[in-house]
C-alpha cells in the first residue's frame, strides 16, 4: 500500500469509530516527521489522517480530491516548497486551516512569518529527532483542535454592533492605537495595517503572541505591509506618531507618561492569560497613560487575552473593535470582547481600519 495515498477507510480504526473526527493532512518530505506526527494524531479518538504528501505539488493534488480540516505544512520541501504551494493550498482548503510545522520556524522566522501573513493560521516548531515528547504532543493536538473548530463550524458573516454596556465615560480625542492578536493574527494585522490610510498618523502599538526570536522579522513585515516604520519596543522607547511599536517576546509592552510624551516599558509580571507578551497590560496601561483616549482592536486568536484590559480601556472612555468570526482563524479573543459587550463594532480587519481612519479624520477636522 502506498503510504502517501489518501486514506479512505473509516476513521478511528483500532481506537473506536468517531463519526465526526477532525480530518488532518500531513505535508512533509521527512519520513521520520510524517511517522511521528501520524502517531501523535492517530492516538487521539477525535482525529484522523486523511492524506499525506511529500511535496507542495502532491499536497495540491490530494486537496483537489480530499476535504480536510487542518493541514500540517512543512516549508522546506523539494519542488515548489511550502511557501510556493501555500496560496493554492489555501484556495483548495476552503475553510480548512494551515498549521506550519517546520524546522524553519526557529531559524527561518522570515519564511514562517511570510506563511502566516499569507494566511496560514498558526505555527509549531518541528523538533529534532528524540524531542517529540508528551508536551509537544499536547501542544500539537491542542492547536489542531482549536483550528478545526473554526474550519468545521464556520460562523455566519454577520457584522453586528455590540452594546457598550461597560462604558462609563465619553470617548475623547484618541492618542494611540493598540492592537492585540494571536492565532491567525498576523494575516489579519497585515490586512488592517495595509488598509489604514497614511493620514491616520496615530502611534500604533502591537502585541502579537510569538516567540522573542520572531519579533524583529515581524516588525519588518508590518512595516512592509503598512508603509510605516516599525520597531520592537524596549524600556524607554518613545511612542512616536506614525510609527508601529511591536511588543518584544520576552515581556509585556506597557506605556507610561514621561513629561508630555509617552514611552514604552517592559513588564515581566504573570498575566492572567498566561501569555507573554500579553494584550491585557497594554490596554490597561493605555487606559491610564491616555486617560482612556485610545483605540483598541482585538484580532484573531485563541483564549481571552485582551478582555480584561479592554474592559478597563472602555471604562476609561476608549474605543474597542473586534475582528468578526467569519474572517478569524480562531474566534476566541475577539469573541471574548464581543460577548462582554465591549466592542463598538465587530468587523473584518479592513473595515476596522476604515472605522479607525474615520476617527482619525475627525481628529484632523477638529485640529483644523
Amino acid at each position: 500500500m502506498d503510504p502517501l495515498a489518501p486514506l479512505t477507510g473509516p476513521p478511528g480504526i483500532g481506537r473506536g469509530f468517531v463519526r465526526d473526527a477532525i480530518r488532518v493532512m500531513i505535508v512533509d518530505d521527512s519520513l521520520v516527521a510524517r511517522t511521528v506526527l501520524s502517531r501523535i494524531i492517530e492516538a487521539e479518538a477525535d482525529c484522523e489522517i486523511v492524506a499525506k504528501a511529500t511535496t507542495g505539488e502532491m499536497a495540491i493534488a490530494r486537496l483537489a480530491e480530499t476535504p480536510v480540516d487542518v493541514i500540517l505544512l512543512d516549508l522546506e520541501m523539494p519542488g515548489m516548497g511550502g511557501i510556493g504551494a501555500l496560496p493554492r493550498i489555501l484556495d483548495l482548503a476552503g475553510a480548512g486551516q494551515v498549521l506550519v510545522v517546520s524546522s524553519l520556524t526557529a531559524a527561518g522566522a522570515e519564511h514562517t512569518l511570510q506563511a502566516l501573513s499569507m494566511g496560514a493560521a498558526d505555527t509549531l516548531l518541528k523538533p529534532r529527532a528524540g524531542e517529540f515528547d508528551e508536551g509537544y504532543g499536547r501542544a500539537l493536538i491542542g492547536k489542531i483542535r482549536a483550528l478545526a473548530g473554526r474550519a468545521r463550524h464556520p460562523a455566519p458573516s454577520v457584522v453586528r454592533s455590540m452594546p457598550l454596556a461597560h462604558r462609563r465615560r465619553e470617548a475623547g480625542v484618541p492618542q494611540a492605537i493598540g492592537i492585540g492578536a494571536s492565532t491567525g493574527g498576523i494575516h489579519a494585522l497585515c490586512l488592517l495595517l495595509a488598509a489604514l490610510p497614511r493620514y491616520c498618523d496615530l502611534p500604533i502599538l502591537v502585541v502579537q503572541h510569538l516567540p522573542e526570536s520572531f519579533m524583529d522579522t515581524l516588525a519588518r513585515q508590518l512595516a512592509a505591509a503598512s508603509g510605516r516604520p516599525a520597531v520592537v519596543a524596549d524600556a524607554g522607547t518613545p511612542v512616536q506618531a506614525g510609527r508601529i511599536h511591536v511588543a518584544p517576546g520576552h515581556g509585556h509592552m506597557v506605556v507610561r507618561r514621561q513629561g508630555h510624551e509617552m514611552v514604552t516599558g517592559i513588564s515581566h509580571h504573570a498575566a492572567p492569560s498566561g501569555c507573554t507578551p500579553s494584550v491585557d497590560p497594554l490596554f490597561e496601561s493605555l487606559a491610564d497613560a491616555t486617560g482612556g483616549q485610545a483605540i483598541g482592536a482585538v484580532l484573531s486568536g485563541m483564549g481571552r487575552d485582551g478582555a480584561i484590559g479592554a474592559a478597563r480601556l472602555v471604562a476609561a472612555g476608549g474605543t474597542i473593535f473586534a475582528q468578526d468570526a467569519a474572517t478569524s482563524a480562531v474566534w476566541g479573543m475577539p469573541r471574548a470582547i464581543a460577548d462582554a459587550g465591549l466592542a463598538t463594532a465587530v468587523l473584518p480587519p479592513a473595515q476596522i481600519a476604515a472605522r479607525i481612519a474615520a476617527m482619525a479624520r475627525n481628529i484632523e477636522t477638529t485640529r483644523a
